[in-house]
């Protein structure tokens, strides 16, 4: 019996919570961009009402984490390992965590990012954010894995995205590397401190790639597993 037909006899369907968990993941990074915004121009009450619906957001990711955890079948006709899928939703919600840090951060200190190489920062946030699109892209293709079980044309997308997610993942390791230089290169002219804090920002943003090519590798896991 095909897989799909024995989700549908045996159990409730785990995959599209996994869906919508990474959906709210995704919208929760993509208000880094609105918020960092603010914070180029100064305005910190935008900024704080932006980092608000960070907050919320990754507040309604964790509810469904939770949910997600009770309510997960266990047994027999489970079409993929329960184990690898709550592995996935930890390794999604981590991404939730460290955007709703990235901007309690900023927002706690009032960071500004030095304006020598703001247009930069932001090229480096989107290429970030360009893998969590891809890693909720990458999981919102698990149904059509299902219902093809885990074979043929589906299984060579999902693959080309998870190899995406690594190209993705080096550049902005490269972009990192390129903003750590100029930082250095100013740092004798800013707070002490704050040039602490902007190197801790650096990385976590780089930390939003990390993590959505570790969902990649969660799921190529559970590709080789099926």
């Amino acid at each position: 019996m095909p897989a799909n037909s024995i989700l549908g006899l045996f159990a409730k369907s785990p995959i599209r919570p996994l869906q919508q968990h990474m959906d709210k993941v995704h919208e929760c990074c993509q208000n880094l961009l609105p918020f960092f915004d603010a914070v180029l121009a100064n305005d910190w009450e935008k900024a704080s009402q932006v980092r608000n619906i960070i907050s919320g957001l990754e507040k309604e990711a964790d509810s469904l984490k939770r949910e997600i955890r009770l309510t997960l079948p266990s047994g027999l006709f489970m079409p993929v390992e329960r184990t690898d899928l709550l592995e996935l939703v930890k390794e999604q919600d981590r991404i939730a965590n460290k955007a709703k840090d990235i901007a309690g951060r900023v927002l706690g200190r009032q960071l500004q990012i030095p304006a020598l190489f703001a247009k930069e920062f932001g090229a480096y946030l989107s290429r970030c954010l360009d893998a969590t699109a891809l890693a909720a892209k990458a999981i919102n293709e698990l149904d059509e894995l299902l219902e093809t079980g885990f074979r043929g044309r589906e299984v060579e997308l999902v693959n080309r995205m998870i190899n995406e997610l690594d190209e993705i993942e080096h550049d902005t390791d490269e972009l990192q590397i390129r903003l750590r230089r100029q930082l250095l290169a100013i740092e004798k002219d800013l707070n002490p401190v704050d040039v602490m804090f902007l190197y801790s920002i650096l990385e976590w943003v780089g930390d939003l790639a990390d993590r959505a090519e570790g969902v990649g590798s969660r799921l190529e896991l559970l590709l080789a597993r099926s």
